[in-house]
C-alpha cells in the first residue's frame, strides 16, 4: 500500500506544478484513493496481492472466495494454480467473442492464451520425398498422398513423436497405388499422452509390399486410431502389428473400417495387439469384406488385459477362402466384452479357428449374432473356449466343431490361473487400503497418484458460462474446437459430456464443474461456508514403498460428508465433483521407509458405505470381500482434490 502511493502522491505534485484546475486534482486525488481501497480489499490480504491486476481471472476467484467462504484464501493455495492464467484484457475480448459465438475462429490465440487442451489444425504436408526416408523426432504432421505411385523403397518411422503430449497426426491416401513398397512404424507414439492417427485409404490399390507396426503407440495413455478403407483393393500388400498398444491405458483404441475391402491375398498378423491394455477397445467393421484368401491371425490379441472391448461387425462379409485364428485371444484378462455380429457373413469356403479364446479369470461376455450366417463350406472351430457366450442365429450347420468349452465357474477359471494373485494383479498395489494401515509406523506401498492427464487450465465464469456443454450440442462444441468427424477430440468430449449427464447414484450429489467460482458453489452447496479444501501435496513416494508418519483425523476423525472432486479429461479443466457421504478424511506425513524423511504430505478418504458399488470394483478385486461388508480408502490423487467441513 506504501510503495503504491509512493507512486501516487508525486503525481499530484506533478499537477499541481502545472496550470491544472483543483478540481481536476481533486478527481485524481479521489480516484486513486478509491482505488487504492479497492486493491487493498481484493482478497482481504493486503499487500500480500498488491501486484495483482484486480480484474484478471485470479483476482475474480480472490474476491469470490473470500466472499462465499468464512476463511481468507493465501497467495500460495493450490486451488489458484488451476485458475485461468488469462490478462485482464484477453478474458473480456474471449468473453466477448464467446458471446458472439464466434470463439472457434481465434481457436489457437484461445487455446495458448487460457492453457488449454487443443488438437492441432493439421494442413496439408506439401512436401515431396521421391526417395525412401526415416522420419524420425517428427510430430503432428499430415502425410496426404505421400509416397502415391511409389514403386519399392522403404519408409521408416522409427521413435516417430516419441514421449509427446498430444500427437495428431494423419496418413490419407499414403502409398496409394505402390508397388512392393513397404513401410515401418517402430516405437512410433511410444509413451505419449493423448494419440490421434488417421490412416484413410492407406495403401490403397497398393501392389505388393508390406507395413509393420511394431511397438506402435506404446504405454500411450489415450490412444485412438482410425483404419479406414485401408488397403483398400490392395494385392498381397500385407500388414504386422506386433506390440500394438501395449500396456495403453483407456481410449477407444482402434477402428478398423472397410480395412482390406476387396483386398486379394491380403495377410494381417495381430500379435501381442493390445496386450496389457487397460480398457482398450477395437472395432472391426466392414474388415476383409469381400477379400480374396484373406489370411489374419489374432496372437495373444488383448492378452493379460484390464477390461478390453472388440467388436467384430461384418468382419469377412462375402470374403472367399479367408483364414482366421484367433490364438489366446483375451487370454488371462480380466472381464472384457467381444461381439461378432454377422462375422463371415455369406462367405465361401472361411476358416475361423478359436483356441484358447477368452479364457479370462474374471468372467467377461461374448455374443456372436448372425455369425456365419448365409455361408458356404465354412470351418469354424472352438477350442478351450471360455464360458459366458451368446451364439444367436449362429450357422446351425455343419462345419462348427466345439473343443473343450470352458462352462466353469469365473472363481474356478481364476484358481487355474493362479488363484488370488490373478484376481488382483489388475489393481496396482496400494491404490485401494483398508482404514487400519493409517496408522503411524505402517509400511504400506503407494500407487502411482500422478496426474496422466493434460495439463489445463479452469475457464473464467464470464467465459465458461456461454459456451454449450450438452452431449445435444455436441455440433457446436465441434465447431469451437475444431473436432472433426470421430475424432479423438469428439470421442472425449462426448465422453466427459455423458458422464457429466448420467444420473446420480442413489445418495449421490453431482455437478461438473468448469471454472473454480463453480466449484466453491457447490462445495458450498453441499457442506456449507465453513470448508477447506485438500490435496495430497506432492507426487513423492509414488509406486514405491512409503512410511506412515503422523496422521490426523479431519473433523476429530469422525464421520463425515465430503465433495471430492475429480479431473474429467475436456478441452478445459473439468472437474466431476460429487457429495461422498459416510466417509472418514485423513491427513498423513508420508515418510521414506529408509531415511524416515518426510517426502509428502497426503489426504486420504475412507468410504464406509460401500453397498452401492459393483461386486466387479477395483478395490474388492485388490482387498477381496464385496459391496457393502468393508470399508475402502485410498488416496487423493495429483491435482484432485476433496473439500469438507473446517476443523476451525
Amino acid at each position: 500500500m506504501l510503495n503504491l502511493w509512493t507512486f501516487i502522491f508525486p503525481c499530484f505534485l506533478h499537477l499541481s506544478s502545472f496550470n491544472v484546475s483543483k478540481s481536476v486534482v481533486f478527481f485524481f486525488f479521489f480516484f486513486f484513493f478509491f482505488f487504492s481501497m479497492f486493491w487493498v480489499v481484493l482478497g482481504g490480504v493486503g499487500d500480500s496481492l498488491v501486484s495483482e491486476n484486480p480484474f484478471t481471472p485470479k483476482a475474480s476467484v480472490i474476491r469470490y472466495w473470500n466472499k462465499e467462504i468464512r476463511r481468507e484464501i493465501t497467495k500460495t493455495h493450490f486451488l489458484l494454480s488451476k485458475v485461468s492464467p488469462l490478462t485482464a484484457v484477453d478474458s473480456a475480448s474471449f468473453s466477448k467473442l464467446a458471446s458472439q459465438n464466434d470463439l472457434g475462429s481465434h481457436l489457437p490465440s484461445f487455446c495458448s492464451s487460457a492453457k488449454l487442451f487443443c488438437f492441432p489444425d493439421l494442413s496439408p504436408s506439401l512436401e515431396k520425398h521421391p526417395k525412401d526416408e526415416r522420419f524420425a523426432v517428427y510430430s503432428n504432421m499430415n502425410f496426404s498422398n505421400y509416397g502415391t505411385d511409389r514403386l519399392a523403397g522403404v519408409d521408416s518411422f522409427k521413435n516417430y513423436s516419441e514421449d509427446s503430449n498430444i500427437v495428431v497426426d494423419s496418413f490419407h491416401r499414403y502409398s496409394r497405388d505402390s508397388t512392393g513398397h513397404k513401410e515401418q512404424f517402430a516405437n512410433y507414439a511410444s509413451e505419449g499422452n493423448v494419440v490421434d492417427q488417421n490412416f484413410h485409404s492407406y495403401a490403397a490399390s497398393a501392389t505388393g509390399g508390406s507395413g509393420n507396426f511394431n511397438n506402435y503407440n506404446r504405454e500411450v495413455n489415450n490412444p485412438n486410431l482410425r483404419f479406414s478403407s485401408y488397403g483398400d483393393d490392395s494385392n498381397g500388400h500385407g500388414q504386422t502389428f506386433t506390440q500394438y498398444t501395449e500396456n495403453a491405458n483407456a481410449g477407444n483404441g482402434q477402428s478398423f473400417s472397410s480395412y482390406g475391402k476387396n483386398g486379394n491375398g491380403v495377410p494381417n498378423d495381430f500379435s501381442s495387439y493390445g496386450k496389457g491394455a487397460n480398457v482398450i477397445g477395437s472395432g472391426f467393421s466392414g474388415y476383409g469384406e469381400a477379400a480374396n484368401g484373406a489370411n489374419d491371425s489374432f496372437t495373444s490379441y488383448g492378452f493379460d488385459s484390464n477390461a478390453p472391448q472388440n467388436t467384430f461387425k461384418s468382419y469377412g462379409d462375402g470374403g472367399n477362402a479367408a483364414v482366421n485364428t484367433f490364438s489366446s485371444y483375451r487370454d488371462q484378462s480380466n472381464v472384457g466384452d467381444d461381439s461378432f455380429q454377422s462375422y463371415a457373413k455369406n462367405s465361401n469356403g472361411e476358416k475361423v479357428d478359436f483356441s484358447n479364446y477368452g479364457q479370462s479369470f474374471n468372467e467377461g461376455t461374448d455374443k456372436f449374432t448372425g455369425y456365419g450366417q448365409g455361408a458356404v463350406g465354412q470351418s469354424i472351430g472352438f477350442k478351450i473356449y471360455g464360458r459366458n457366450s451368446t451364439f444367436k442365429d449362429y450357422a446351425k450347420k455343419e462345419g462348427i466343431v466345439f473343443g473343450r468349452y470352458n462352462n466353469g465357474s469365473s472363481s474356478e477359471t481364476a484358481q487355474v490361473k493362479g488363484g488370488s494373485s490373478a484376481v488382483n494383479k489388475w489393481v496396482e498395489p496400494g491404490k485401494f487400503f483398508r482404514e487400519k494401515l493409517l496408522k503411524q509406523g505402517t509400511v504400506m506401498p503407494m500407487p502411482d497418484i500422478k496426474d496422466k492427464m493434460p495439463v489445463r487450465s479452469f475457464l473464467p465464469r464470464t467465459i465458461v458460462s456461454k459456451l454449450p456443454f450438452s452431449s445435444s450440442k455436441i455440433g457446436e462444441l465441434k465447431r469451437i474446437f475444431h473436432a472433426g468427424d470421430n475424432s479423438t477430440l469428439e470421442t472425449v468430449m462426448l465422453d466427459a459430456l455423458k458422464e457429466c449427464e448420467r444420473a446420480p447414484s442413489p445418495g449421490e450429489t453431482k455437478r461438473c464443474v468448469g471454472s473454480a467460482e463453480d466449484m466453491i458453489d457447490f462445495a458450498t452447496s453441499v457442506l456449507g461456508r465453513n470448508v477447506e479444501v485438500r490435496t495430497t501435496e506432492n507426487v513423492k513416494g509414488s509406486k514405491q514403498n512409503i512410511k506412515i508418519g503422523s496422521v490426523k483425523g479431519i473433523n476429530g476423525g469422525k464421520v463425515t460428508k465430503s465433495v471430492s472432486c475429480h479431473q474429467s479429461l475436456y478441452p478445459y479443466l473439468l472437474y466431476y465433483c460429487h457429495s461422498v457421504p459416510e466417509v472418514r478424511v485423513y491427513e498423513a506425513d508420508i515418510l521414506d521407509p529408509k531415511s524416515l524423511e518426510k517426502i509428502n504430505h497426503g489426504v486420504a478418504i475412507c468410504h464406509l458405505d460401500t453397498s452401492s458399488w459393483s461386486s466387479n470394483h477395483g478395490a474388492f478385486l485388490a482387498l477381496g470381500s464385496g459391496p457393502g461388508r468393508i470399508e475402502v480408502c485410498h488416496w487423493i490423487f495429483e491435482n484432485d482434490m476433496t473439500w469438507t467441513i473446517s476443523d476451525s
